[in-house]
């Protein structure tokens, strides 16, 4: 799942970005903050990440994308559903965001 969060007065931004992008959808969330989420693995494989290959992710987050993409294609091959390929992106996850240790 590809997921970008803002706050609640952006709602109309968001739901902007997902009829210019032509993917993905806009979640409210607690009347606080809203979602921008891609929960279909083909929009992230065939949209998402081509669009942050094209327009590259700078600084640590630049890392985390790196990872991201390796999980995705983890899924996309339905390694995910072996115990190892699982446990491959649980060690993934760990050590993104504020898990990386740099």
């Amino acid at each position: 799942m590809f997921t970008i969060t803002q706050h609640s007065r952006d709602e109309q931004l968001m739901k902007s970005l997902v009829d210019y992008l032509g993917f993905g959808r806009y979640v409210a969330r607690n009347g606080e903050h809203g979602e921008l989420l891609v929960t279909d693995i083909e929009a992230v494989t065939n949209k998402v990440i081509p669009l942050f290959s094209k327009y590259p992710i700078v600084g640590i987050k630049s890392q985390d994308f790196q990872d991201f993409k390796q999980v995705a294609l983890l899924i996309k091959n339905k390694d995910h559903l072996t115990i190892k390929g699982l446990e491959k992106i649980r060690n993934i996850k760990a050590e993104m965001n504020k898990g990386r240790i740099n």
